[in-house]
């Protein structure tokens, strides 16, 4: 099903044109409090950082919340539910998905409560839509290819709509960690 937690460009049950609204930053909505503790991991990209976050979210005196890519079978992972873990790791590389902790406590010593816990994504990342690891995070999930495949004009803008958000996401939150 299409929820507010599905991306841009995704087909879903709803949404069998493609989902043509973006989806809600929950981690943002969360930070934007700032007293709540907020993660947003990938286990197949950083286990050390999802073990991190779990231990500050535990130590945490207040609400604390984890978001975790995890892909499910709904996705059509190309290669098999058995890659899930290479499919989040390309999630993070291609910029799809983002690793940080917010953590409050920080901004209390004086420090800046956000931290990036990833690399900067590809370098393909500018690159036109078809190039570069966010096409091959698209491409190897059924929820794209079915909409390349029905309507590749749509899934070109759709598409190239989403990398723009991805991009826009991880630069707002490079912004953030440099206040």
């Amino acid at each position: 099903q299409a929820s507010k937690a599905t991306n841009l460009g995704a087909i879903a049950q709803f949404a069998a044109a493609g989902k043509d609204v973006k989806k809600k930053d929950l981690a943002s909505i969360c930070m934007s409090y700032g007293y709540i503790y907020v993660a947003q991991v990938a286990m197949g990209a950083d286990m050390n950082q999802l073990l991190k976050a779990i231990k500050e979210a535990e130590e945490y005196n207040g609400p604390s919340i984890i978001i975790g890519y995890a892909p499910c079978i709904s996705h059509g992972i190309r290669k098999g539910m058995g890659w899930a873990m290479e499919e989040e790791k390309l999630a993070v590389q291609s910029g799809y998905w983002n690793l940080f902790r917010y953590d409050p406590r920080k901004e209390l010593a004086g420090e800046n409560p956000l931290t990036i816990d990833m690399k900067e994504p590809s370098k393909d990342y500018d690159e036109f839509i078809d190039f570069g690891k966010f096409q091959e995070f698209l491409m190897g999930e059924n929820r794209y290819i079915n909409l390349q495949k029905k309507d590749p004009e749509r899934a070109e803008k759709l598409f190239g709509e989403a990398k723009a958000n991805a991009k826009k996401r991880y630069e707002k939150l490079v912004k953030l960690s440099q206040i």
